[in-house]
C-alpha cells in the first residue's frame, strides 16, 4: 500500500507553488515593479517630506529662533532629497499642470528667479503669501530654488527674528504650495486608472502606450534621457564643458551647499528605478555583462560624488576636489552611454532622441 502512495506521488503533478520560478520578470512584470518598488515610494516620500516642510516653516514663523531657522533648513534639504530622487520620472503627471517647472524651475540661466524673488520680498507683496494667488504667478517664484533663496539667500537671517515675518509667510506659501503638488503626483500614480493603467496595460486602442515595447522604452528612456539631463544641466553647467571657466556660482542648490547631495539622489533615483524594475533580469542570458556594467557604473558615479565633500566653489578650487569632480564627469558619462546605448540594445529597444542632443 505505501509502496503504491509513493509511486502515484511522482507521476501526479506537483502543485502550483512548487513550480520552479522564472528566470526572467515579463514585460509587464517589469513595468508593476517600476511602479510599485520605485515610482510610487518616490512619490510617496515627496508628499511627506513637503508635509514636514510646511511644518517646520510655520513653527519658525509661530517663533522665530535661530534654532527653528536650523529645522527649516533641514527639512528644505530633506525635501532636495525626496524631489531630486522623483524629478526624473517625467512621464505622466509631472509632465502636466506645469509642475515640473512649479516644483523646480531650472535651468534658470538669465537668474530669472533670484530677480523676481527680490522683488517680491522687497515690495512685500500680500498675494505671495497665499499659496491660491502664489500659484497663480511666474513659476520662477513658486519652487525650490526661490524656496532656497528666502531660506538661504540674502537677508534670509531675519527668518530667526520677528522681522523677518513677511519672508517667513511667502516660505510657508511657498511650501505649501509644493506640497499640493506633491499630493497630485501622488494621488495620481495611485490611481489604478491613470497613468499606472496605461503603462501596465498598453494597447493598440490608446492614444499614449499601445504596446509593452513601446512602454519599456519609455521606462528606459527614463534612465538615459535622466542620466544625461543630470550630467548636461546639472553637472557640467557648473564645472565648465571642454576646459571652459568653472561657474560655482550656476551650479543649482550652491546657496544650501546641497548641489553634490541633490546629484547623488538624482542617480539614486535612477537606480532605484533600475533595480525596482529588474531591468537587470530582464536583459537576456549572453547580455548580462551589461547588468553588471551599468551596476558598477552607478557605484563609480557614487562613489565619485561621495569624494566631493567641500561645497561647490571651495571643491573647484581644491586640487584632490576638483579630481574628484572631473571624475564624477567621466564616469557618469559611462553611466550615460550604457544606459542609452548598450542596455537598450541588448533589450532590443531604442529610447529615442533627447531634447538635449545638439545643446
Amino acid at each position: 500500500m505505501r509502496a503504491g502512495l509513493l509511486a502515484l506521488l511522482f507521476v501526479l503533478p506537483l502543485p502550483a507553488f512548487a513550480a520552479p520560478m522564472a528566470l526572467h520578470p515579463t514585460a509587464r512584470g517589469v513595468v508593476e515593479g517600476a511602479i510599485e518598488s520605485a515610482i510610487r515610494p518616490g512619490f510617496a516620500a515627496l508628499v511627506a517630506n513637503s508635509s514636514s516642510l510646511v511644518a517646520t516653516t510655520r513653527v519658525l514663523c509661530a517663533k522665530p529662533s535661530a534654532e527653528h531657522l536650523a529645522e527649516a533648513r533641514a527639512g528644505f534639504a530633506g525635501l532636495v532629497d525626496a524631489w531630486s530622487r522623483a524629478e526624473l520620472v517625467t512621464i505622466g503627471p509631472l509632465a502636466d499642470d506645469n509642475r515640473a517647472e512649479r516644483f523646480l524651475f531650472w535651468p534658470d540661466r538669465k537668474g530669472i528667479a533670484l530677480k523676481q524673488v527680490q522683488g517680491l520680498l522687497s515690495a512685500e507683496d500680500p498675494t505671495a503669501t497665499n499659496p491660491a494667488t502664489l500659484k497663480s504667478k511666474s513659476v520662477a517664484v513658486q519652487g525650490l530654488g526661490a524656496l532656497e533663496f528666502a531660506l538661504f539667500g540674502t537677508g534670509s537671517e531675519t527668518l530667526a527674528m520677528g522681522e523677518g515675518a513677511y519672508r517667513c509667510a511667502y516660505v510657508v506659501a511657498a511650501a505649501t504650495g509644493l506640497a499640493t503638488i506633491a499630493r497630485e503626483l501622488d494621488t495620481a500614480w495611485r490611481d489604478e486608472e491613470g497613468i499606472s493603467d496605461a503603462l501596465t496595460f498598453p494597447g493598440p486602442e490608446r492614444t499614449d502606450y499601445r504596446s509593452s515595447t513601446e512602454v519599456l522604452e519609455a521606462l528606459v528612456g527614463l534612465l538615459a534621457h535622466g542620466t544625461e539631463r543630470v550630467r548636461d544641466q546639472r553637472l557640467l553647467s557648473f564645472i565648465g564643458r571642454d576646459g571652459a571657466t568653472p561657474k560655482p556660482k550656476s551650479a543649482l542648490f550652491w546657496r544650501s551647499n546641497l548641489t553634490i547631495a541633490a546629484l547623488r539622489a538624482d542617480f539614486a533615483g535612477l537606480r532605484a528605478l533600475f533595480e525596482g524594475a529588474e531591468l537587470g533580469a530582464y536583459v537576456p542570458d549572453e547580455a548580462a555583462d551589461v547588468t553588471q556594467k551599468v551596476r558598477a557604473a552607478f557605484d563609480a558615479v557614487d562613489a565619485a560624488a561621495a569624494a566631493v565633500t567641500l561645497p561647490v566653489e571651495e571643491a573647484l578650487a581644491d586640487p584632490a576636489q576638483k579630481t574628484a569632480l572631473d571624475r564624477l564627469v567621466a564616469e557618469s558619462k559611462v553611466l550615460q552611454d550604457l544606459l542609452s546605448e548598450e542596455l537598450p540594445a541588448a533589450l532590443g529597444l531604442s529610447v529615442g532622441f533627447s531634447s538635449l542632443d545638439g545643446d
